[in-house]
């Protein structure tokens, strides 16, 4: 085929970097299938339709991506819409090509009408986390598309612009794609807004001559003190920030357009690290910094590998500009990206997998969506919520905290400590009872700001995270894991309370049977009931009635007989109570007191264990000592229904040793209607106030509601009863 001019400005642009002949050949056999499939279509623009996939693999060619990606960038709309089959293009190109044009042809065919579509998004972010080329394909064909808008209908103009900026923008940024995102950003503007777009543009315009020859004249400035300090091999540019970024801080911020700080930049651009420092210090010397607007990414980069040193400052004249230090290389990462770092080399051996893992490995938020998208069927995340964690956790992420050890951490704006927690772990935000902010205990409400040092304090024997955590959570991880915890809780609650209401009954109507899932199946199916472990959850929710189960168990028994055997055991469970408040099945009047180690109450599960001495002693099923006991001295206990006096017990609780601490706790107890008996409160090694109450009560629940109180106090860690 005849070489036109479009081929020859792709080669032209590949040519510094693509020097082998085979690959050279693959694109322009590329070039070459596209052109022939296209052939006779034609753009909304009036422009032969290869005009587009050329200036796609044109614009990714600026980034210097490898052979196979532009080849996929070429062909990326033949299989959608020409008589060009996957099958074919994968006879003629390979797998690999095969693959990323079948990824960019499926998002194709993603619409974005409701940027609320988020089965569509998770798409997008999960063809991300497969294979990065597929996005970068796509950006370049929307950035293509951008440009060429001005041919499509005003509807499909603004739609097309709002998901640039609700979509692309955003990874594009995420890349560190500066250029190509600012671009997307501007030209979107232009028709979501271009009120506003063609306000700024105007003002923008309407002093760049007075602008540029400030800058230039700051340049010139800094150039001879640059000199004078003997420095060299330094360059150094100026720039007006993009329109997108001035319209964003004028809304943000409700600023006027005047009273923006940096709508000026200078770049320096020098040898080393070393030299962006020693010309911070130059710049500080001679102009006026402005508190607060120092910023230093080399030292800390941000999550998109930018690194550059940041100052906004005052020159004599009043200007206000901000002024950007920073390496060559470092350039180069803020002008491409990721891109920067894995620009193709024809000397090195490429492969997806490798390109992915140098992802990961440089990129943590990369590293991070893959690992929610490996994770997203194991939580049961349904789109909504994986589209929600992404967009909140990583592509809003503006937050950079340190652990202990200096390693970075990235949180939403407001980000808590237990956003933090939730980060390193899940178990660890489980078990998280405080937290400590540059060596200062905090409460775990409080918001971080960047350049906080945070160390997280746990417990393993915290009762985990409450109801009042999610209001506290900013990112959607924290909340998606905080939810989880409280689901499983409470269905583990649910179930426990089931199956003591089941094997209390059994008890009381004196069977021993052996439940099983056979025997649930067949009695409970048509409920769609099928397990053992299902029935005692319907049972602890209330859907299904213990006496229904005893009926099953007891077919033969008539309704007057059960209601005989029920009465009986009513009666006998308010004659026979000793004043521990405790029934033992058969015995009239027993010798029984509650075992002082685990002071059990109305509410928990009980067992009787029969001295050789002293009667029966009742201990409470999670009493540890009843692993030490002869198991054939246990017996069955009940509550009786008619208590009418309080039981004594124990909580421990620990928390800081702010001042005002114990009286708060014992305000709470009281608050709650709970008389307090005995109070010690000591401070441990780790400066922890220890806490021990003994409390006054008729029943469980009114200590479970104690508990939940008390763990809302601010700094306690946890609280939990004490078995002596």
């Amino acid at each position: 085929m005849e070489k036109d001019a479009l081929y020859n400005a792709l080669i032209k642009d590949i040519s510094h970097y693509i020097k082998s002949e085979s690959n050279i050949n693959l694109i322009t056999r590329a070039y070459e299938v596209a052109k022939i499939k296209h052939l006779g279509q034609m753009r909304k623009s009036g422009e032969p339709y290869i005009t587009h996939p050329t200036a796609v693999a044109r614009i990714l060619a600026e980034l210097e991506a490898g052979p196979q990606t532009l080849v996929a960038a070429l062909l990326h709309d033949t299989v959608e819409d020409t008589d060009y089959t996957l099958e074919g293009l994968e006879k003629d190109f390979g797998k690999d090509i095969a693959l990323l044009v079948d990824a960019v042809t499926k998002l194709n065919k993603i619409q974005f009408k409701d940027t609320r579509q988020t089965d569509n998004q998770q798409k997008m972010l999960l063809a991300m986390a497969k294979d990065v080329r597929v996005i970068l394909i796509k950006i370049a064909d929307r950035l293509h598309n951008m440009r060429t808008l001005d041919s499509m209908d005003p509807d499909k103009q603004i739609r097309i612009s709002k998901e640039t900026l609700d979509i692309y923008a955003p990874i594009a940024h995420r890349l560190g794609l500066f250029r190509w995102k600012a671009e997307l950003e501007d030209r979107s503007l232009r028709y979501v807004h271009p009120a506003m777009y063609y306000k700024v543009s105007n003002l923008v315009k309407a002093k760049k001559e007075e602008r540029e020859n400030s800058i230039n004249n700051v340049i010139a400035y800094i150039k001879d003190l640059f000199k004078e300090s003997e420095l060299s091999n330094f360059e150094i540019k100026g720039r007006i920030k993009n329109i997108y970024s001035i319209y964003k801080k004028m809304i943000n911020s409700g600023r006027d357009f005047e009273d923006i700080y940096d709508l000026l930049a200078v770049r320096i651009i020098v040898d080393k690290v070393e030299t962006c420092y020693q010309s911070l210090g130059i710049i500080h010397a001679h102009f006026t910094p402005i508190p607060k607007r120092f910023k230093d990414y080399i030292a800390v980069p941000k999550p998109n590998l930018y690194q550059s040193l940041h100052t906004t400052v005052l020159h004599s004249d009043g200007t206000l500009f901000e002024v950007q230090i920073r390496t060559k290389e470092m350039d180069k990462v803020a002008e491409d990206g990721i891109a920067a770092h894995w620009a193709y080399k024809e000397n090195k051996v490429y492969s997806k997998e490798r390109e992915q893992f140098e992802m990961m490995s440089r990129l943590k938020w990369y590293a991070d969506l893959m690992k929610m998208t490996e994770d997203k069927d194991d939580q049961g995340e349904n789109s909504e919520e994986f589209v929600e964690t992404v967009k909140t956790d990583i592509f809003s992420a503006n937050v950079y905290v340190f652990t202990p050890k200096g390693e970075v951490i990235e949180l939403p704006s407001g980000g808590t400590p237990i956003d933090f927690a939730y980060k390193i772990h899940t178990d660890v935000g489980h078990k998280t009872v405080g937290a400590t902010v540059n060596n200062r205990i905090v409460t775990l409400d409080h918001e971080l700001q960047t350049g906080d040092v945070v160390s997280i304090k746990t417990n393993k024997n915290s009762s985990g995270p409450s109801e009042d955590w999610l209001k506290i959570a900013k990112s959607a991880h924290a909340r998606h894991k905080i939810k989880g915890f409280i689901n499983k809780t409470n269905q583990e609650f649910t179930y426990s309370t089931g199956k003591d209401l089941v094997e209390r009954e059994l008890v009381a109507n004196k069977r021993n049977d052996e439940l099983t899932d056979e025997w649930v199946r067949i009695n409970f199916e048509k409920l769609s009931i099928t397990t053992l472990n299902d029935l005692y959850l319907e049972v602890g929710k209330g859907n299904i009635s213990v006496k229904t189960i005893i009926n099953k168990l007891m077919p033969d028994l008539t309704k007057e007989q059960l209601l005989k055997r029920q009465i009986e055991r009513t009666a006998r469970q308010l004659i026979a109570t000793s004043e521990t408040g405790v029934v033992i099945e058969g015995l009239s009047n027993p010798q029984i007191k509650l075992a002082n180690c685990c002071t059990p109450i109305p509410g928990d599960t009980i067992l009787g264990y029969v001295t050789k001495g002293s009667g029966i002693v009742v201990h409470a099923t999670h009493c540890i000592n009843l692993n030490q006991y002869d198991k054939n001295r246990l017996i069955p206990a009940l509550w009786a229904d008619n208590i009418n006096r309080k039981y004594p017990t124990w909580l421990k609780i620990k928390g800081t040793t702010r001042n005002g601490l114990l009286t708060e706790i014992i305000q709470v107890a009281n608050s709650s209607g709970i008389n307090i008996a005995e109070v010690s409160a000591v401070t441990n090694q780790e400066l922890e106030s220890i806490i021990k109450i003994k409390i006054t009560l008729k029943e469980k629940r009114e200590l479970d509601t104690l508990v939940v109180n008390l763990q809302k106090v601010p700094q306690v860690y946890y609280v939990e009863r004490e078995i002596i």
